[in-house]
């Protein structure tokens, strides 16, 4: 197991280096959302930060194996230059199912249909996680199709975008 594990993060690590960098001049698209606390997550107002989008829904099992996950990571890594946000692809009614969910966890959560401005777009599956860097580029797409989020997979791909200036 741990064998298998360490291949993927190599394989990762492989993909991910090989890759050319995003042009300098890249922005990040649109997103601003009311959060279910009543703040704005801005994702242009956090640049400067590592910003992680993660789209899920109370109904996804992976959605519920993964959100301790980023929790964790949230956690942690805030106070080192992280931003994060939860979002819910489940409608305007569901709001008390998601607010009752997320009461358990400290990570920033809304409803993608409260958003105002959507430059990212309802994703084809979820969960997924984009990973922004401190200039606002996307420099990562994790998906569970590819591999469930894990503690040492998020500390992979984003302290190096920390260490960037």
């Amino acid at each position: 197991m741990m064998r298998a594990f360490v291949i993927a993060l190599f394989l990762l690590h492989t993909v991910l280096f090989s890759l050319p960098a995003p042009a300098e001049d890249a922005a990040s698209p649109a997103l601003v959302v009311k959060e279910l606390d009543g703040a704005t997550f801005d994702l242009a107002a956090v640049r400067g930060k590592v910003a992680i989008v993660h789209f899920w829904a109370t109904w996804c099992e992976p959605c519920r194996i993964e959100m301790p996950v980023l929790n964790a990571f949230y956690a942690k890594y805030h106070a080192l230059g992280v931003e994060a946000i939860a979002l819910s692809v489940e409608r305007r009614r569901d709001r008390d199912t998601v607010t009752d969910y997320m009461r358990h966890f400290a990570l920033p959560a809304g409803l993608l249909a409260d958003a105002t401005a959507d430059g990212l777009g309802m994703p084809e599956g979820i969960p997924v996680t984009y990973i922004f860097d401190r200039k606002g580029r996307l420099r990562e797409t994790l998906s569970s199709d590819q591999m469930l989020l894990s503690l040492p997979l998020l500390s992979h791909v984003v302290e190096p975008l920390l260490s960037e200036k």
